[in-house]
C-alpha cells in the first residue's frame, strides 16, 4: 500500500504550554480533540487535520531513536510571521528555493525542533525581510 499524505509529527517537550502557545502564535494551529492517552500533552491542528502531537514524555529518552532534520508547513503571511519571530526573538533564516523561487522561512521552536516554512515566489515584500 502506497503511502498517500503525512499524518502527523510528534514533540516532545517538558512545557507543553510554551508549544501550544508558539505554533498557536506563529502557525495559528489550534488545539483540539486528542484520544485518550496516560502522557500528558495535547493535539494541535490545522483546520481540521490535527498535525503536531505534542507531548510531555514525563522523562526525555536518554538517546535518540533517529534524526528529523525540520518539519515543512506550506504558509501564507510571511511579512507577518516574520514579524512575530522578532517579537519573540527567535532567529531566522529566509531563503529563495533555487529552482522555483519559493521562499523558505527556517527557524526553531521552544524545545529546538526546526521548523521550515514554505511561501509562494511572489509573496509580498519578502526580498526586505531576509535577514533575522
Amino acid at each position: 500500500m502506497p503511502v498517500s499524505t503525512m499524518n502527523h509529527f510528534t514533540l516532545l517537550t517538558k512545557d507543553v504550554a510554551a508549544t501550544e502557545e508558539f505554533y498557536g502564535e506563529l502557525l495559528g494551529l489550534k488545539s483540539g480533540y486528542r484520544p485518550p492517552i496516560s502522557r500528558p500533552g495535547l493535539w494541535l491542528y490545522a483546520g481540521d487535520h490535527p498535525i503536531l502531537h505534542v507531548i510531555d514524555p514525563v522523562k526525555m529518552p536518554d538517546q535518540a531513536h533517529g534524526v528529523l532534520d525540520h518539519m515543512a508547513f506550506t504558509a501564507t503571511g510571511l511579512k507577518d510571521v516574520v514579524s512575530k519571530l522578532k517579537r519573540r526573538g527567535v532567529k531566522y533564516d529566509l531563503r529563495r528555493q533555487g529552482e522555483t523561487g519559493a521562499w523558505q522561512l527556517f527557524f526553531h521552536d521552544p524545545n529546538g525542533a526546526k521548523v521550515e516554512l514554505d511561501f509562494k515566489k511572489d509573496e509580498p515584500e519578502a526580498d526586505a525581510l531576509k535577514t533575522a
